[in-house]
């Protein structure tokens, strides 16, 4: 063998190697990260809810995708820190489970990695989040769920429901962006409309439930209205006792506490809700920026009724209502 037909061999075997070595390089699989401003039991039926979605477009957990998960559990103050900790894992896109309050810390982490919303009330354009919903121009896109507009609405269907009702207590998260439009303007011009007296209730601390239960007993509201927001949403099994105890009526902003024992929820359709998140993950993924998404507002809503709760309260839901439910807990 001479000495060409030598070197030529020896450069085949080394392209065929760094072939090989080249093809046996595992591909590397999206991480994503999901920020939840809740604990992950009460957060577990919306993670899972866009973790089904996902598979719906093909990907699943431990396969194709990765996933990060960070829960606040209802801890403001810990926001920064774990949007921080997001930007140090490296992360592809960042689910913001949460609602406003915690769009913002996300931000201020990182202006290059896509920012996704998962749903709240304000107004992502005059919170600063998006320069418009059709181009939002920066790292951030996702769905908006409008939840403090709806208040409206869900006291006049607690109204249809429970015709006596004169006293509601509103009880909601001071720390809430969307708390002060709902309670200055959407819920007091309903109220005004359905003849109905206003109690609000302000929390601001896991602390203060007993307290806020303790006196709001003692001025025999005839239903509750339940607002959203971090702290609430960390303590809807104590909400929904209380409204049990108490054989309160209650309407509700997410439907994780209806499922908990909660009479009605009106809202957003939550299971399409997960699709448009799932939908924004997959675009990103395959290269669309996040500032050429649009952001979405829901297209369909939902009334459901636990009619097992009525019972349980003493309440009969009139037919006209029941008709008009999306879906009935029996």
């Amino acid at each position: 063998m001479n000495r060409r037909t030598a070197i030529r061999r020896l450069a085949t075997f080394f392209l065929t190697t760094a072939s090989l070595a080249h093809a046996q390089q595992p591909k590397k699989i999206p991480r994503i990260g999901y920020l939840s401003a809740r604990d992950p039991a009460s957060d577990s039926s919306r993670s899972e809810g866009i973790l089904l979605a996902l598979r719906e477009l093909g990907y699943i957990e431990g396969q194709n995708i990765a996933i990060e998960y960070r829960y606040a559990e209802g801890k403001i103050d810990r926001f920064p820190e774990l949007a921080a900790e997001m930007v140090r894992l490296k992360v592809d896109i960042i689910v913001v489970a949460g609602g406003d309050l915690l769009v913002r810390p996300v931000m201020n982490a990182t202006k290059t990695i896509p920012i996704v919303m998962s749903g709240g009330g304000v107004d992502p354009v005059a919170a600063g989040f998006v320069k418009s919903l059709a181009r939002p121009g920066g790292n951030v896109t996702g769905i908006t769920n409008i939840t403090g507009e709806l208040g409206g609405k869900r006291l006049e269907l607690l109204k249809e429901a429970v015709p006596k009702i004169a006293r509601v207590a509103v009880l909601h998260d001071a720390g809430n962006p969307t708390t002060g439009p709902e309670m200055k303007e959407n819920l007091p011009v309903a109220a005004r409309a359905l003849k109905l007296t206003i109690q609000p209730w302000e929390v601001r601390s896991a602390d203060d439930f007993e307290k806020v239960f303790a006196a709001m007993g003692k001025r025999r509201p005839d239903g509750l209205y339940v607002s959203t927001g971090a702290i609430l949403n960390s303590n809807q099994t104590r909400i929904v006792g209380f409204a049990l105890k108490s054989r309160l009526p209650s309407v509700y902003g997410r439907i994780e506490y209806v499922a908990e024992g909660g009479l009605m929820y009106y809202g957003a359709n939550i299971i399409d809700s997960y699709r448009q998140v799932a939908w924004y993950i997959d675009k990103i993924l395959k290269g669309v920026k996040p500032a050429d998404l649009p952001v979405q507002q829901p297209m369909k809503f939902e009334l459901v009724i636990n009619l097992k709760t009525a019972k349980q309260i003493g309440l009969t839901i009139p037919q006209w209502t029941l008709m008009k439910a999306t879906k009935v807990i029996q």
